[in-house]
């Protein structure tokens, strides 16, 4: 289960695991995150609805790559589904698999309609296919593959079988080799392979063979010469045959040459057409680019959004705390040890600060007792502000049934690096680290904590 998506529930692709703990493929995160605002993750309302939190909204900035868990996936033991594949192996190699699967069913590029096994698309298209048409140069007829010839192939093979006729003695065909091998073609492989290799080396097989028409023309006229000048019947119909189809195969021959300056020419456009693709290829990455740069202002200017809704500037602030339970154990286990209020102010020019919670404490409070800290920050108006720090600072913890508030004070110790001017965005946190004993929090007899949430009030005195 923990390599499925928790969106599609197929095996995760590029995982990434948010901050509520699921993961997701990095493709479902972008998509969810686009079509849907403030987007919350799926497993956590099945598994909790009661749960939710902050930490269930979902943002791609705010997910990080899962690598422990695409190395898992990687190597997973897989094998193909495709019924007749025996292929097996690891998951890092089935993609390229999936790609070659001669069994795979695939659609007919000719678009009728046909899906076909990857290794029958040829007799498909050679047997079967309505829209693999070819025009007839001379009666203008549209022909299917399978009523439609190549003139050059009837040609060849009439010369070929008059070429065979002629030399019974040395049969051209082989088991494992190409038909033209006694010509001086060396390509050896199966039927298959030489039936390909037939069909697209029709001009080398022509060259070939006109050169041992050459040779065997030579022959004759040696033969000739030796009998002074006398030729049988038989060798002069003979020649005057070597004759016509040396004719022919020059033709050809200027055929295949023009064919392969068409191909040249069809090449020379597909690289065009590669380079044009290759260049909106680098465009949309510039695009996707500038887009996920201003998704990335978006965010920054939603998160100033909420922080200027939350921000106080007249030294008081009130902090609510949800998700309690859940917190609290992530303190315990240390997966999340303590908690940052939104930054408030003094003034709206004044000292910018936070407050700081251990929920299971810290220091001498540890495990025991709520740990409460107070946090001068650095901000942008503290070279016209007087340093150090010297407002009183009170705490507090709310009854929520407004019987018994815990209340805190204290004033800053004017030595402390606490409260000197910060050099950097925070200074040591200073406050209470025995706030509130962790029994007295849970106890069911106080109001601290109700339907999960407790708030947290500061009081900066600013008259002083």
């Amino acid at each position: 289960q923990k390599y499925l998506c928790s969106n599609c529930n197929n095996i995760l692709k590029k995982a990434l695991q948010t901050l509520c703990g699921h993961r997701y493929c990095s493709a479902c995160l972008s998509w969810i995150v686009r079509n849907n605002k403030n987007a919350i993750c799926q497993k956590c309302k099945e598994e909790d609805p009661s749960t939710l939190s902050e930490g269930s909204l979902l943002a791609e900035e705010r997910a990080f790559g899962d690598a422990a868990i695409n190395k898992e996936i990687s190597e997973l033991k897989v094998h193909c589904a495709t019924l007749g594949c025996s292929w097996s192996g690891i998951m890092k190699n089935f993609e390229e698999h999936q790609s070659l699967c001669e069994y795979a069913l695939i659609p007919c590029h000719t678009g009728c309609g046909h899906m076909v096994m990857r290794k029958k698309l040829a007799d498909h298209l050679e047997n079967g296919c309505v829209n693999n048409v070819t025009m007839c140069q001379k009666c203008k007829r549209s022909l299917s593959s399978s009523e439609y010839q190549n003139p050059f192939q009837l040609v060849f093979d009439y010369f070929l079988s008059f070429f065979f006729q002629q030399n019974r003695s040395t049969p051209l065909t082989k088991k494992d080799g190409c038909r033209f091998s006694e010509v001086g073609c060396s390509f050896k492989g199966s039927k298959e392979k030489i039936k390909e290799h037939e069909k697209t080396a029709v001009g080398a097989h022509m060259l070939l063979l006109l050169q041992h028409i050459k040779q065997l023309k030579a022959s004759l006229c040696t033969a000739a010469k030796a009998a002074n000048g006398s030729i049988p019947p038989s060798e002069l119909n003979l020649e005057n045959k070597l004759h016509v189809f040396e004719n022919i195969v020059a033709v050809l021959n200027k055929e295949v040459e023009t064919s392969n300056l068409e191909i040249t020419a069809f090449r020379r456009q597909s690289e065009l057409d590669q380079n044009i693709i290759r260049g909106l290829e680098l465009k949309i990455a510039e695009l996707h680019r500038c887009l996920t740069q201003k998704d990335a202002g978006l965010s920054s200017l939603h998160k100033s959004l909420l922080f200027s809704e939350q921000a106080s500037y007249d030294g008081v602030f009130l902090w609510k705390i949800t998700d309690v339970g859940r917190k609290l154990q992530d303190s315990v286990t240390g997966r999340t040890v303590s908690l940052y209020s939104p930054a408030f102010y003094t003034a709206k020019y004044g000292y910018k600060v936070c407050l700081r919670v251990y929920l299971n404490g810290d220091g001498t409070g540890k495990g025991t007792h709520m740990s409460l800290f107070f946090v001068v920050m650095r901000g942008d108006y503290d070279a016209l502000l007087p340093w150090p720090f010297r407002h009183k600072v009170t705490f507090m913890l709310l009854d929520q049934n407004n019987r018994e508030h815990i209340i805190d004070a204290f004033r800053p110790d004017l030595t402390s690096a606490s409260f000197q001017r910060p050099v950097n965005d925070m200074n040591v946190a200073s406050g209470c680290p025995m706030f509130l004993p962790l029994s007295k929090l849970q106890s069911p007899k106080y109001a601290y904590v109700k339907e999960d949430t407790l708030f947290l009030k500061c009081i900066i005195e600013t008259n002083q």
